[in-house]
């Protein structure tokens, strides 16, 4: 048992009875407190994130407040709450929140969901418990001490008294808030880590409406844009005289999503800020009429407007140049000259589309003096102040509904359309849905950037490796983590990094940064392994035992001794170093997010082409809360990064985009998953570390290295496209 101190003072813990039937609200503070309000009572603003109300009935409500897109954080935060709440899951009942600032930080991504939240939610639930217990306790005038609690009911096992929640929240509601809290050890945990289903599961395969595009209101219009076909492009002029003839159209027009002279940038950014709107009754008649606009677009002033091959071709200049340095530990240009063998191979990586199931929307309805909105939002309080300053309304007058998300990966972040939808709305003095079509939203920009490394490791005549140097850069970010393994595990250590300007927008993609890094330098040091003679998972742990006994440097930021820990995992799970003939098998690790993974592929290739039998993966992220959407977290991310290793990339030529959907954008298909996908967490009692990005970036390296094997030649460059090199009988580098 583990007593953790509440700092949480009467002020700041609103208390009263709930609503008619009487009971008990628990409010937290997603960093620190946990607070009781009242529903009848009028309540003073405080800071808080989200509510716990216990009904008279016994029934808890929990106002989830993260925006949810499948990671599953909408069960797995109530867990927090019931376990240390000491409730039956059956009894709970799961809302989501709106945006609001008395919840905090409103934001889905970065892995981050469970983690913020471990300490608050579970304070939370045994805040609400303490005060349980000492309401029992004066009702039934014996000590607190005696009194415990099972499933929603609280025991006086001496007297042989007992009542469920619902019948003493009330009371409860009028006790001073506990001054200390006692939060479980992980080995009297009863909720965590067990396999809990989606709350949202039945209504999502029964088709409830929880998505934007079920939103109906009376008067509602649709709304669909056209935005300029390329980079550095602007409407030059616009033909709309067939489309307002058509039937349903009420309007087409122009407008700017962000004011003349605004600051945009972060998760306010946009990529064509100009657009053309048709608005009219029905999606149908919209996108038809859409069709029938006649539209010219000219460059912007000074614009260039580039292309991939010109690119690549920057990229190739400036990774020959030597750049200042991100990290240098010892004398590599030294290691390398007296080395025995130099290793160097590069690496690349496309722009690549988020592709989200559900392609953006958003609902507005704007009138003279308030907002309401609704739609899928990575960051709701990140782009209320933009909606705000654009349609001139106070912030306090707007309210946002958060629905569930078909999908984000990080382009829901990234949240323009709220704001477009907002100023048609205000034009229209009408509700409206604005809707893109699969094509507006895949040549909208925010792309996963351009990337591309350069690895050189130096081995001495024993084979040992003595230098290590990466180079890195990218259009227009740099995806080099010079702190990350294999630093602090070479003597001699060498990170650079540079960037390449451009208008091509990007943004966050799943895993940001490591999803290429981290599978480029994997299959690297693969090669290097190979090069030394040594088995890939041997040649990694030897490295991260030297970065454990005697670490070079004192930035490393990960932990060499649960990194090895996932590595042996796997290796035992996999039966790594068994014999499987006709089985081509690759292995990969890395640490991002906070969590580590390690992962083996098995393949085959038949006809050019592999087929995936398994994937093994080892997964060292704290305490799992929900086993089952912890492994449904984790095959999604194997699948996901097999399809962009295979098929991913977007484009550009001339400032465009050559892929507009799913025609020309390969993506995986049910064939090419693995037939099977195995995930074993490490017992764990840390706190809980990131999961639905980590598994993402190793697993091009493992796929990559697995390859290798099958194929003998090595892929350098993604996406890999196998089938169509081998057969042309090129080089797969």
């Amino acid at each position: 048992m583990k007593t953790e101190k509440n700092t949480i003072d009467r002020r700041s813990f609103l208390k009263s009875t709930a609503l008619a039937g009487g009971g008990l609200m628990i409010g937290f503070s997603w960093l620190t407190s946990a607070k009781a309000a009242s529903a009848n009572a009028v309540v003073a603003p405080v800071e808080l994130s989200g509510y716990i109300k216990i009904g008279a009935d016994g029934v808890i409500t929990l106002m989830a407040p993260n925006p949810e897109f499948g990671q599953n954080v909408k069960t797995s935060l109530p867990m927090l709450i019931a376990e240390e709440l000491d409730i039956d899951w059956k009894k709970i009942v799961v809302e989501q929140a709106p945006h609001d600032r008395k919840y905090g930080g409103q934001f889905t991504g970065g892995s981050n969901g469970v983690r913020s939240a471990w300490r608050s939610l579970r304070t939370a639930g045994a805040t609400a418990r303490q005060m349980l217990i000492e309401a029992a306790a004066q009702i039934w005038g014996v000590p607190a001490t005696e009194i415990t609690t099972g499933a929603g009911v609280v025991y006086h096992k001496i007297s042989g008294k007992s009542a469920p929640y619902g019948d003493l929240a009330a009371k409860a509601a009028t006790l001073p808030t506990p001054t200390g809290l006692t939060l479980k050890g992980v080995k009297d945990f009863k909720v965590i880590g067990t396999s809990t289903k989606n709350v949202d599961g039945v209504k999502i395969a029964t088709g409830k409406p929880l998505f934007t595009i079920d939103i109906k209101h009376e008067g509602m219009l649709i709304a669909m844009i056209t935005h300029a076909p390329g980079f550095g492009l602007k409407l030059k002029s616009l033909d709309d005289m067939a489309a307002r003839k058509m039937p349903g159209i009420k309007d087409i027009f122009t407008i700017d999503t962000y004011a003349e002279g605004t600051r945009v940038g972060g998760f306010n950014a946009t990529t064509f800020n100009n657009l053309v709107v048709v608005v009219g009754n029905s999606t149908w008649e919209v996108m038809n009429a859409k069709k029938a606009l006649k539209t010219e677009w000219e460059p912007m002033p000074g614009a260039v407007l580039e292309s991939t091959v010109t690119q690549r071709q920057k990229m190739e200049e400036m990774s020959k140049q030597q750049v200042n340095a991100a990290r240098k530990d010892g004398d590599p240009e030294a290691a390398f000259k007296s080395a025995a063998k130099v290793i160097e191979r590069t690496y690349t990586a496309p722009f690549l589309a988020h592709n989200p199931m559900e392609p953006i929307n958003f609902f507005a309805n704007v009138t003279a003096d308030k907002a309401e909105l609704a739609g899928p939002l990575q960051a709701p309080g990140m782009i209320e102040s933009a909606i705000s300053a654009r349609i001139g309304i106070p912030a306090d007058k707007i309210d946002i509904q958060l629905t569930r998300m078909g999908g984000g990966f990080g382009r829901r972040a990234y949240s323009h359309y709220a704001v477009e939808a907002a100023v048609i709305s205000q034009k229209m003095k009408a509700p409206i849905k604005l809707v893109y079509t699969r094509e507006d939203d895949m040549t909208g920009g925010v792309y996963r950037p351009h990337y591309t490394a350069t690895y050189r490791a130096a081995l001495d005549a024993n084979n040992n490796l003595i230098g290590f140097h990466v180079r890195g850069g990218g259009v227009p970010e740099s995806a080099v983590a010079a702190n990350r393994f294999p630093a602090g595990a070479v003597d001699n250590y060498l990170a650079e990094s540079w960037t390449i300007r451009s208008n091509v927008t990007v943004g966050a993609f799943r895993a940001p940064g490591s999803n290429f890094i981290g599978g480029a330098e994997q299959s690297f040091l693969d090669e290097v392994a190979e090069a030394a003679g040594k088995d890939p998972i041997e040649f990694r742990l030897e490295l991260l035992e030297r970065a454990r006994t005697k670490p070079v440097g004192q930035r490393n930021d990960y932990d060499a001794e649960r990194y090895a820990g996932v590595l042996k995992l796997v290796k035992e799970k996999s039966n790594w170093g068994q014999s499987k003939p006709g089985i081509s098998r690759g292995v990969a690790a890395y640490f991002c997010h906070n969590s580590y993974v390690a992962q083996v592929v098995d393949l085959v290739m038949v006809k050019n082409e592999p087929v995936i039998q398994k994937v093994y993966n080892a997964v060292d992220c704290g305490v799992v809360v929900n086993p089952i959407a912890a492994a449904n977290l984790c095959e999604g991310g194997c699948v996901d990064a097999i399809g962009n290793a295979l098929f991913g990339e977007m484009t550009i030529k001339d400032g465009r985009p050559e892929k507009s959907n799913f025609d020309k954008y390969r993506m995986i298909r049910h064939k090419e998953a693995p037939k099977a996908i195995e995930v074993h967490f490490v017992k764990s009692e840390k706190d809980p570390t990131g999961l639905g990005e980590p598994l993402f970036p190793p697993m091009f390296g493992a796929l990559a290295n697995a390859l290798y094997k099958g194929t003998k030649k090595r892929f350098y460059q993604q996406p890999f496209n196998i089938k169509e090199r081998l057969a042309e009988g090129k080089p797969a580098v």
